[in-house]
């Protein structure tokens, strides 16, 4: 397989290739390498947290905490809670530098933009996120049936306030507009003849989906031209049915694993592989397997997600961060907090990840993370007022991205490499002329600082 396929398969299909990589793959075939990928991500890890510590008030109501606890000390909880929350985003960012699970992780992260969900209670959340991983290659009739009995989701959008007597269209308009259909593919009344099929659904205080039977709608709903006694079961069942369905997931898989600007017709192509059986992994063999995801428009066209340069920096030179809270900062300044999408919609990706201001920021991040270089504040953004609050009644060293690097990893791989071997596997984006004049006139020094030069330039924010 040639070099900067491997490349551009495993940036896509996770977040980019070492050398080791592009040394073991070089003189396999592009099947058995593919066949690799989704063979190390057959497997279901979840990722839980030890939460132990909340045992004695797991699933309990307020009037039962109130019982035992006054009501500082409830607060004081929820705090705790809060902090495990942040602690689950520090462990998810740590779970995608893993090298197991590749492709499974990467299309966590996509399915976690499809399926946008919020939630501050640390349980669900958990839970929530590990539905998006165990479904993440698999079944997606499965998968939307299993989201709408996420009691994250119910929360989010106010499906357990779905009552026959009032019926709360919410989470009905989300699932078509937003999660399975897009606008314009459904009708006023379809969502109201929906939202009469989901009501009565919520969940127990453990998690467990629960119907509440009084609360359900068992009259005839009319639905995309059919009548019957529906539930939201049959409702998602009757949206599968809709090829429309089909082609709206593939446009987002389209722009987020190949290509931001849309070819219709490789759209139609992959719409009509996922419209036989809704096979997510069988989606992505193909789509990986085609000769035109190969294509030079396709390979480096791809902004990085904050997300992917955060962990695309990490598996060049492995980081621990001393203070976790800076993990969080960075998200913020970047524009992206996972477990914390800014609307249900989600993050709009693309360009939108870039203006001035961020781009600066970001050209930046390998050398605050791996160069001790010192953040300045006076880089307005979106998030900076927050970031600037957290830094400002602290000593002026704390400015600094604390890490602990593993540079004896990076030099195991890379030590003995050339400066052309390091750019090949560091950039996949063709240089631009005055890039190329820059690297060339670098002294490179060591490996090590030229490689954070590498990850400064303007084409390592693409892949």
């Amino acid at each position: 397989m040639k070099h900067k396929h491997i490349q551009h398969l495993y940036c896509r299909a996770s977040f980019g290739a070492d050398i080791n990589d592009l040394i073991q793959f070089k003189s396999k075939s592009k099947s058995k390498v593919i066949s690799q990928l989704f063979k190390d991500s057959q497997d279901f890890k979840p990722l839980e947290l030890d939460l132990a510590e909340f045992s004695d008030i797991k699933f309990k109501s307020y009037k039962e905490l109130r019982d035992k606890y006054t009501i500082a000390e409830i607060q004081k909880l929820r705090q705790k809670q809060q902090q495990k929350i942040r602690d689950l985003n520090y462990a998810w960012l740590e779970r995608l530098t893993e090298p197991n699970f590749l492709l499974r992780e990467k299309m966590t992260l996509f399915w976690a933009n499809v399926f946008v969900c919020r939630d501050n209670d640390i349980y669900f959340i958990q839970q929530y996120n590990n539905t998006l991983r165990e479904h993440a290659l698999g079944d997606f009739k499965a998968f939307v049936k299993a989201i709408a009995k996420e009691p994250s989701m119910s929360k989010y959008l106010n499906n357990r306030q779905n009552v026959k007597k009032k019926p709360n269209e919410n989470f009905a308009r989300e699932l078509m507009e937003l999660f399975t259909l897009g606008v314009g593919n459904y009708t006023e009344q379809d969502i109201k003849e929906s939202a009469r099929a989901f009501t009565g659904w919520s969940y127990k205080r453990n998690g467990a989906f629960n119907l509440r039977k009084p609360q359900h709608d068992y009259g005839l709903k009319t639905f995309f031209g059919k009548t019957g006694n529906f539930d939201g079961d049959d409702i998602i069942a009757i949206i599968l049915e809709q090829k429309q369905c089909a082609k709206f997931i593939c446009t987002k898989v389209y722009k987020y694993f190949i290509n931001s600007k849309i070819d219709a017709k490789r759209v139609e192509e992959i719409t009509d592989i996922f419209f036989k059986d809704y096979n997510i992994s069988n989606l992505m063999r193909y789509i990986f397997s085609s000769k035109w995801f190969y294509d030079d428009k396709n390979i480096g066209v791809k902004i990085k997600s904050p997300v992917e340069l955060l962990i695309g920096i990490q598996k060049v030179v492995p980081v621990n961060f001393n203070n976790k809270r800076q993990l969080n900062y960075l998200q913020k300044m970047m524009g992206q907090i996972l477990l914390y999408p800014n609307n249900v919609a989600g993050w709009k990706g693309g360009k939108s990840w870039i203006d001035s201001n961020s781009l600066m920021f970001r050209m930046k991040l390998a050398a605050l993370i791996l160069n001790n270089a010192m953040i300045n504040l006076e880089e307005k953004g979106e998030f900076e007022d927050a970031f600037e609050r957290y830094y400002k009644n602290i000593k002026k060293r704390n400015r600094f991205i604390k890490t602990t690097k593993n540079w004896s990893e990076f030099d195991k791989k890379y030590k003995n490499c050339t400066a052309l071997e390091l750019t090949d596997v560091l950039i996949v984006s063709k240089l631009d002329k005055d890039t190329e004049s820059f690297i060339k006139n670098l002294q490179v020094k060591s490996n090590r600082n030229f490689c954070i030069q590498l990850m400064s330039i303007p084409e390592y924010q693409l892949c």
